[in-house]
């Protein structure tokens, strides 16, 4: 019997204590995923990218607004959202304690702007996407003056801009046709 309490002592804890103290997950562990909505452009690569669609994106132009929407009860944890992701605005949390009471507190949204077309007034896509592409390209330049002009530029839908293009090589054609003729 003393050779028992002596093994005893000597093991330490049997067990860990977690439900009266918090758990020690491993590095790497992949738990719940989190949006930083500031970080985000909602540019959709992380719905495009989850196998089990527990990410969706839906676009509603006559609100103007697009919704980034996580349905955790149908997340699978495999974190290709979070490689996916462009600006890091999505990370696999260490939270692993997703018990709720009701069914809504398993969705986690995000609304974000839509930006309106200078030309028709359509909405075409989100505002925060126009603008990190206009601060590349101004980056990319290494001219940071390109910023009004760019955004100007960006801030045509594309079927405006398509039919700019369409227009501008229209009457070039009928330029050349014109001087061909004379």
């Amino acid at each position: 019997m003393l050779k028992l309490l002596k093994t005893i002592l000597r093991a330490g804890e049997p067990t860990v204590k977690y439900p009266f103290a918090p758990l020690e997950v491993c590095p790497g562990f992949r738990g719940k995923p989190e949006l930083d909505p500031l970080q985000c452009i909602a540019c959709g690569a992380c719905t495009t990218a989850c196998p089990a669609n527990a990410l969706t994106m839906e676009t509603t132009p006559e609100e103007n607004r697009r919704v980034w929407q996580l349905f955790i009860g149908r997340c699978i944890y495999c974190g290709r959202c979070e490689e996916v992701c462009p600006t890091r605005a999505i990370h696999l949390s260490e939270e692993f304690e997703l018990a709720v009471t009701r069914k809504a507190d398993l969705y986690v949204r995000a609304t974000f702007r839509l930006q309106h077309c200078t030309e028709c007034g359509v909405p075409f896509a989100p505002e925060k996407s126009v603008t990190l592409a206009v601060e590349l390209l101004a980056l990319s330049q290494n001219n940071p003056e390109l910023v009004d002009s760019l955004r100007a530029q960006a801030c045509i839908c594309p079927a405006c801009r398509r039919r700019a293009v369409l227009e501008h090589h229209n009457s070039t054609n009928i330029h050349y046709y014109l001087e061909e003729q004379a």
